[in-house]
């Protein structure tokens, strides 16, 4: 009996944890270019109650071992890339990623971060910079005269000063892309950080081979779907649940015992 409530026990957990994933994708709805996650579970060690054995040993024939699960756990949260919805904005520092890619940015302590949250602004400095003030890499700084900024499909920055009747070209916006980008680490502020999963960056400008292109005054929307979280949801608490009445029928079997026993 102690088995089964620790095998439903750890049902109820692995339920727990498919809420706290699906809470924060709806949570995480209206956040420009989220990712929703998606659990993947697993089972665990097994108790083998009796070996294969042979049944027949003139025809050699045999059948499988008696094995008794122990219960489950998570195997991988698993982030998925798929591409949000484009919002138009009519923001001309709304940068959107139409394809593969990543926008770079300094972080304070000098490391790289990476984000496809094109929100961008510009700092008293003239620089691009993100919402939170990181410089956007490689650097593009706009002169303190410039009337408007724009942004070609290519990662072109060009801005328009008082006086000229053309505009000028002040530089261009890099991308970075992985070869697994669901092993980026997320750290907040839609930003992601390199592991060993994820590989090096691989550095290239937007429309190059395997890079997206640039859309300005537009921002990407979250991929989640809330039909789908609230179907998930639904059957994570009826999961819960169950083990929960398992763990319930163990505890009355119990007692049916120690009845007996009396």
């Amino acid at each position: 009996m102690d088995s089964s409530m620790r095998t439903s026990a750890s049902g109820m957990a692995a339920q727990q944890r498919m809420i706290d994933v699906i809470a924060n994708n709806l949570a995480n709805v209206n956040t420009t270019a989220f990712k929703r996650s998606r659990v993947s579970f697993e089972d665990v060690l097994y108790e083998t109650i009796e070996g294969s054995r042979i049944v027949n040993y003139q025809g050699a024939e045999t059948v499988g071992p008696v094995q008794v699960g122990k219960g489950v756990r998570v195997g991988a949260i698993t982030r998925l890339e798929t591409q949000g919805a484009p919002e138009d904005t009519q923001r001309s520092l709304d940068f959107a990623i139409q394809g593969d890619g990543y926008f770079q940015i300094q972080r304070p302590d000098g490391s790289t971060a990476y984000t496809r949250d094109g929100s961008f602004t510009i700092s008293d400095q003239g620089q691009l910079t993100t919402n939170g003030g990181y410089v956007v890499l490689p650097g593009v700084t706009v002169p303190q005269d410039a009337s408007s900024v724009s942004i070609s499909a290519n990662g072109t920055v060009s801005v328009q000063t008082g006086t000229a009747s053309q505009a000028t070209e002040i530089g261009r916006v890099e991308l970075a892309r992985f070869l697994n980008p669901t092993g980026l680490l997320a750290i907040g502020e839609n930003e992601y950080q390199t592991t060993a999963a994820s590989g090096d960056p691989i550095l290239g400008f937007p429309q190059d081979e395997g890079f997206g292109t640039v859309t300005q005054g537009m921002l990407e929307t979250s991929n989640v779907e809330i039909v789908q979280e609230m179907t998930d949801m639904i059957a994570a608490q009826r999961a819960y649940e169950i083990n929960a009445k398992a763990i319930t029928s163990a505890e009355d079997m119990m007692q049916a015992t120690r009845d007996i026993i009396r």
